[in-house]
């Protein structure tokens, strides 16, 4: 029981508030030590079992250098930092302004358009950046208020902007999708080839959702006139797609070089980071200080990640050493129902619940290493799986108290919008998001995938 009292331990810390990484190291060390101790026991003493069972536990970390080392060259993960930096430097060209105001004014004056207009920017800037925080800032600052002036409800318009913002989770290239690819050791263009079905699902449904709300409560989500300043409709089509063709040649040379299987996910992120400096060249806003500025904060981010990945290796090994993975995989099997639904669903609920409170990278490189074997053993297809995860994933982004989108907008939405009102404003969106999600699950075959290996 030493590694299932040691993983609540870490869940408790967490929670808590203290650092991630810091709290998996120092739990692995406290629990390993205490685990080598029960293992020696006090025959020959009390003084002496304590001093062979520290040793003992001294011992089990002998092996981390060299998972460190396996860490620092797996070369999956360099994608990770190269993804980061060119969807930093994308944020920074003023892409999403540009898409923002050209869909807007192009799908405005049907009812319900700028929200829609929302949505499918938020498609094409979770497929060319996958970066959260500055797709859901950039929407806010630059939507919400167009959508406040035209009278659309609050809570539909934070929820619409919250949600759009996450599709970087599911839409490649996606940081989540990498580091799943990492953990299930499977490659990562297979995930990112599986994963546009489901996304785009999801997409398709968020709209939906906004044309029968916009269409049975006509106040909620009004058209905007026509501006005449902006020239005819053929002249803001004309527009729109001068603003789209950059960003979706980024998206085809970034995904379709993987796709194609012409390069891999590593090698696109590097393509991606020199498109994204010409797309900076392009619309004239390269400078030699926001190169630095992407860096460093690719650097930070990056470093967050590999931190927490270290203390997680820490984490599993000793709790593999405990036993907690034969105790976890015992309990899965013996679930009520069938072995493999039983199983997948436990774990969707499981995962949806940890979501309201903990990160997507505790999870992914916590849990999920615990579920694997299990899903091994009841013969789940690692790609589906992994899928179905990211999507789960995905819901914690939105998910009260903790969702990061959530706090992103309201750092960036107006006084009047209340933190009570984006809270509402997302609860049809998760409620989507799990229904895209059992579909997903139940229909693998809608989508290219099989359940079974």
């Amino acid at each position: 029981m030493i590694g299932i009292i040691m993983f609540f331990t870490a869940l408790v810390m967490l929670l808590i508030g203290f650092p991630v990484a810091f709290t998996f190291g120092a739990v692995s060390v406290f629990f390993g030590l205490i685990a080598g101790i029960v293992e020696i026991g006090f025959d020959n003493g009390l003084i002496s079992g304590l001093i062979e069972g520290l040793h003992e536990g001294v011992l089990m970390f002998d092996f981390m250098p060299f998972r460190i080392f396996a860490i620092q060259q797996n070369t999956i993960l360099m994608a990770i930092p190269m993804f980061i930096f060119m969807g930093i430097v994308l944020q920074k060209t003023g892409l999403a302004e540009k898409l923002l105001e050209s869909m807007g004014f192009l799908f405005g004056e049907i009812r319900g358009g700028v929200a829609i207009s929302t949505v499918l920017v938020g498609t094409l800037l979770a497929a060319s950046t996958g970066v959260v925080g500055a797709s859901v800032v950039a929407m806010g600052v630059i939507s919400l208020p167009v959508m406040l002036k035209y009278k659309y409800n609050t809570e539909l318009a934070a929820g619409t902007i919250c949600a759009s913002g996450t599709l970087g989770q599911i839409i490649p290239p996606s940081i989540v999708l990498i580091i799943l690819g990492d953990v299930f050791q499977v490659p990562v263009g297979d995930l990112f080839r599986a994963s546009v079905g489901p996304g785009l699902a999801l997409v398709a449904a968020y709209i939906l959702y906004i044309l029968v709300i916009a269409y049975f409560f006509k106040g909620m989500a009004p058209a905007i006139p026509a501006d005449p300043s902006r020239g005819s409709k053929k002249k803001q089509v004309i527009r729109a797609l001068i603003d789209i063709i950059p960003s979706l040649t980024l998206i085809i040379l970034v995904l379709g070089s993987i796709f194609a299987g012409v390069a891999t996910p590593t090698e696109s992120a590097a393509v991606g980071c020199l498109g994204a400096i010409g797309l900076a060249l392009m619309y004239r806003t390269f400078e030699l200080d926001m190169v630095r500025t992407a860096a460093l904060e690719s650097v930070k981010i990056t470093s967050m990640v590999f931190a927490i990945l270290i203390g997680a290796t820490a984490f599993s090994m000793v709790f593999s050493y405990t036993g907690g993975e034969e105790l976890v995989e015992h309990a899965m099997l013996s679930l009520p129902g069938d072995d493999k639904w039983g199983f997948v669903i436990f774990t969707m609920l499981a995962i949806l619940i940890l979501g309201f409170f903990i990160d997507f990278i505790e999870i992914s490189y916590i849990i999920v290493p615990i579920l694997i074997p299990v899903a091994e053993t009841l013969g789940i297809n690692p790609v589906w799986f992994a899928v179905l995860i990211a999507m789960n994933l995905q819901t914690s982004f939105l998910t009260p108290p903790f969702g990061f989108s959530l706090f992103y907008l309201k750092g960036c939405a107006p006084a009047n919008v209340r933190t009570s009102q984006i809270y509402k404003g997302v609860l049809p969106f998760i409620a989507i998001q799990i229904v895209v999600l059992g579909i997903v699950a139940f229909y693998p075959e809608f989508f290219g995938m099989v359940a079974d290996r």
